[in-house]
């Protein structure tokens, strides 16, 4: 059995022939009634972006929308104190809830099929770390070096849902840096003391 949860749902795999549909539902149902555990502490993350240009090639798009310079937007962001409020779409793949709503923007018209891992971005109401390269629907603001998803590391995910998340502003020697320490299995994002 996997399941997969997501902002409003859980969705359950299962093999029809080792537990049939009914007996499944009453053991969820019954899961579903006993009392939440208590809350865990989150783990506080502060991770380094380059922002701009050839690594967030919609900054200047997305300053022009919003009626601001991409300086403020970067600002707007970096202030931003977000929670991983789920994992999914690809591995890795953070969707961050706490963007200031002056960045809140709909999502690109037409979506890319390929975007760079590490990306740094927004959409909707919501900020994203996309691990791995892959299609997005969303602005691109900058870049990280941070693998939050590298199978052969411990912990094969680094972010978990409800971890918090800062910024950090780099420079593109510091990203090219950072990259390369990535690579070799290195965390890079920092974790900050609660």
């Amino acid at each position: 059995m996997e399941t997969v949860p997501t902002y409003r749902s859980l969705l359950v795999h299962y093999d029809p022939l080792k537990i049939r549909f009914d007996a499944l539902g009453e053991k969820l149902i019954g899961l579903a009634t006993l009392p939440s555990p208590p809350a865990q502490q989150s783990r506080r993350w502060r991770i380094p972006v380059v922002y701009g240009g050839e690594h967030g090639i919609d900054l200047e798009d997305v300053a022009r929308s919003l009626q601001t310079t991409p300086d403020e937007i970067v600002t707007r962001h970096l202030r931003g104190d977000y929670r991983v409020a789920m994992l999914g779409f690809t591995p890795g793949w953070s969707y961050l809830s706490g963007l200031d709503p002056r960045l809140e923007m709909p999502r690109r018209h037409e979506p890319r099929l390929l975007t760079p891992a590490g990306t740094i971005s927004i959409g909707g109401v919501q900020a994203g770390i996309q691990c791995l390269p892959g299609p997005s629907g969303w602005h691109l603001l900058g870049r990280t070096a941070v693998r939050t998803y590298q199978l052969n590391r411990n912990p094969v995910f680094l972010l978990e849902p409800g971890d918090r998340v800062s910024f950090v502003a780099v420079d593109a020697q510091i990203f090219a840096e950072q990259e390369r320490a990535a690579e070799q299995g290195e965390w890079i994002a920092d974790l900050v003391p609660s």
